[in-house]
Order: structure tokens, then C-alpha cells, then sequence
């Protein structure tokens, strides 16, 4: 055999192998488990239901009475795009006396895509010229502090 093909295959060999499915899943969040989630009954306090759960994953900023559990799997095969497997949101709802008034559960087929608009908004101003944005900042650097070179050395 020549070297030629020797290299050849060898290179036909390293670039098949790079073709190989790696599958990269992530776990994200902090649900608790099933056991847990029924010991969580109407009426508990938020300490009962700390206890129980443990922390929240967030308490939504508006409504300090609302906590979230959730947890997803997301899936990535080598170079292209993560795709998201499962889904699982907890939403805990408490009164003003801190006792449990709500419990919802969620996957991902509760939830709904949401369209991005790409739509640019102009945005009111002053246009810089071709001057004032080149030469704008010149005489404006001061290295030494205090205002005029040679004070407080």
C-alpha cells in the first residue's frame, strides 16, 4: 500500500469518528419528589411546607405569598440546538396569614410558545455626527487626578 492511501483512510477513519452521537442531558432545578409534594396539604404554614420541600426555587418577586418548584431535562446531541425533555413546575400559593390556599403542578405540555418579535423600536435622541463620534472624547483623558497636570504628586 502507498502512503497516500494509508493517510487516506486513516483520515476517512478521524472523520466518521467525529460523526459520533454524543448526548449531553442536563438536569436543571430542584422538585422535590412525588412523596413529598402529597404531604403538602390547604391550610400548612410556609414553615410546614419549607420543612417539607425544602427551599423554593424562586418566590416570585411581585407576590411574596407564591413559591415555585421546578425542574427540567435538557437534551443536547453534539453541536445542535438543546432541545428541552421535561418539564415540571410547582406553584405553592399562600394567604396573608401564610397558610397553604393553593397547589398546581405543570409539565411542558401546560405551557405555550411564545412567538419573539424581532421588531426593532427607534429609540428618541441626538444623532452623532461623523466628528462628534470620532473625535468627541479627545481632551477629555485626564491620567492624573485633581484636574491640571502636576497638582498632587
Amino acid at each position: 500500500m502507498s502512503i497516500n492511501k494509508v493517510f487516506l483512510s486513516l483520515l476517512l477513519i478521524c472523520s466518521l469518528s467525529a460523526c459520533s452521537r454524543d448526548l449531553f442531558i442536563t438536569h436543571n432545578g430542584n422538585m422535590p419528589s412525588n412523596e413529598r409534594i402529597e404531604q403538602v396539604k390547604l391550610g400548612q404554614s410556609k414553615y410546614e411546607v419549607k420543612s417539607i420541600l425544602g427551599s423554593p426555587s424562586t418566590v416570585v418577586s411581585f407576590d411574596k405569598n407564591t413559591w415555585i418548584y421546578m425542574s427540567s431535562e435538557i437534551e443536547r446531541i453534539a453541536f445542535l440546538a438543546p432541545k428541552e425533555v421535561s418539564r415540571d413546575v410547582l406553584t405553592i400559593k399562600f394567604n396573608e396569614q401564610n397558610e397553604v390556599i393553593d397547589i398546581d403542578r405543570m409539565s411542558e405540555k401546560d405551557g405555550k410558545q411564545v412567538a419573539i418579535n424581532e421588531d426593532k423600536t427607534e429609540t428618541l435622541g441626538q444623532q452623532q455626527g461623523f466628528f462628534k463620534r470620532f473625535f468627541g472624547g479627545v481632551g477629555q483623558y485626564m491620567p492624573f487626578p485633581g484636574g491640571s497636570r502636576g497638582q498632587n504628586l
